[in-house]
């Protein structure tokens, strides 16, 4: 019965069918064949370039098609050990326990875990220790954007490079359960340089890799051979990715989706009539070949004075203040821009902590004195930011966005729309 099955089955034949998130609308089905999941998993493990024992923890919903083809698809095929956390919570502990040979997180996750090893490091009392390991760091983060673009470091550097990662930045690796890692990734969401940057001062690459359900994950990818901080590296092998005329990503190939489950016209806005995939993404794609995320095509704002605005650039920029959570910038249609922040349920109490200042989060928005850090944080990001796109006012909200409380979706991506009518008061009287 089994073999008769198997022998029945074609390449172009449904293995799933996997809903969107509904970040920008509601949720499609998108069927998934045999032949988009093979050639997916092998187009992105020649470009990933890991070919030792794969160790894995899975925590993500298996309805995510990362997780889908990481955690389920790769394994079948490479073979793997694969740890399932039923909770994201657990997720740091899980990681030193299994210290796995690959990992991927989605970009609040690494923004999580830099967060925290901040939050470690400024609490140290030793400035002595504190400016070795800043040091250590330096040369961690010298030594990888030696890497970038094909680059080879130089032997001075890499000797420079190997004493540290030996005396400390090993070590920091390892208390995070990241030490035997061999291939970290990140996609979901463009990672901010500035996360990337942190994490190559430990001495690791995060291959920021970008592609979408409709595209069976990965249509680009950084990798070993192709890497550069702050892009999501180049078109897998078979792939073809280019910009259309208002920038948006298209792309084409075998990992291409048949269609969205019974919605013949939804397909035909998906793809056009020469099989490009309409990604709904901008991109900037670089001199040396390397796709940049800009935003979502239906995320970007336009005021009301024609600038075109990118909202997730700015938010990056505002989450870059351990303090902060969440940031949702608003702006469509509007003179300038405003933004909702949440504080950072694990290091707010932490960073108030040591401000001499005790209460829960809804009493930390509403102190002074935590105020005024998070109007730091937004004076800091305005400093890097043009005049359209600098925040004007803010308010710090007296709750924490999770997946539960609806505001993020469970791979902890913004659902913009759910944020827009959930706190319209408060976007109104930000412009009052």
């Amino acid at each position: 019965m089994v073999a008769a099955r198997t022998d029945a089955v074609r390449p172009g034949d449904a293995v799933t069918i996997l809903y969107t998130s509904g970040t920008t609308g509601n949720p499609k089905g998108v069927v998934l064949t045999h032949r988009n999941v093979l050639f997916e998993a092998r187009s992105s493990l020649r470009t990933a370039g890991a070919d030792g024992e794969i160790e894995w923890v899975s925590y993500l919903p298996l309805a995510h098609i990362a997780e889908r083809m990481l955690g389920i698809y790769v394994p079948q095929i490479e073979g793997a050990h694969v740890h399932l956390v039923a909770d994201p919570a657990q997720l740091l502990g899980a990681l030193g326990e299994v210290r796995p040979t690959r990992f991927f997180g989605v970009p609040r996750v690494w923004e999580k875990i830099k967060t925290g090893v901040e939050a470690k490091l400024a609490m140290e009392p030793d400035e002595a220790k504190k400016a070795g390991i800043a040091s250590a760091m330096a040369v961690g983060r010298e030594y990888v954007e030696a890497l970038e673009n094909g680059g080879q470091p130089s032997p001075e550097l890499t000797a420079k490079y190997e004493a540290m990662d030996t005396a400390v930045l090993g070590l920091l690796r390892m208390l995070l359960g990241l030490d035997r890692v061999e291939w970290a990734a990140s996609a979901a969401a463009p990672m901010p340089v500035e996360v990337a940057r942190f994490f190559a001062g430990l001495g690791m690459r995060i291959y920021d890799v970008y592609g979408m359900t409709e595209t069976t994950a990965a249509v680009t990818a950084c990798g070993p051979d192709q890497f550069k901080l702050g892009t999501v590296g180049k078109a897998l092998a078979g792939i073809e990715v280019r910009l259309a005329e208002d920038g948006e990503i298209l792309a084409r190939g075998p990992v291409a989706t048949t269609g969205y489950f019974r919605q013949p016209e939804a397909t035909a806005e998906l793809i056009d009539a020469d099989g490009w995939v309409h990604t709904g993404d901008i991109g900037e794609i670089d001199e040396d070949g390397f796709l940049r995320i800009v935003d979502r095509k239906k995320e970007m704002i336009i005021t009301s004075s024609g600038k075109n605005i990118a909202p997730s650039n700015i938010e990056n920029l505002l989450k870059e203040s351990p303090l902060v959570g969440h940031a949702l910038v608003y702006g469509e249609g509007k003179p300038y821009c405003v933004a909702v922040l949440t504080l950072d349920a694990e290091i707010a109490p932490l960073i108030a902590a040591q401000m001499g200042i005790q209460g829960s989060l809804a009493e930390l928005a509403q102190n002074p004195e935590i105020l005024a850090v998070a109007q730091a944080a937004v004076d800091s990001a305005n400093e890097r930011l043009s005049r359209p796109e600098q925040v004007k006012s803010f308010e710090l909200l007296p709750v924490e966005w999770t997946a539960e409380s609806e505001e993020l979706t469970p791979t902890l991506k913004l659902k913009r729309r759910v944020v827009h009518d959930k706190y319209s008061d408060v976007l109104d009287r930000l412009y009052g």
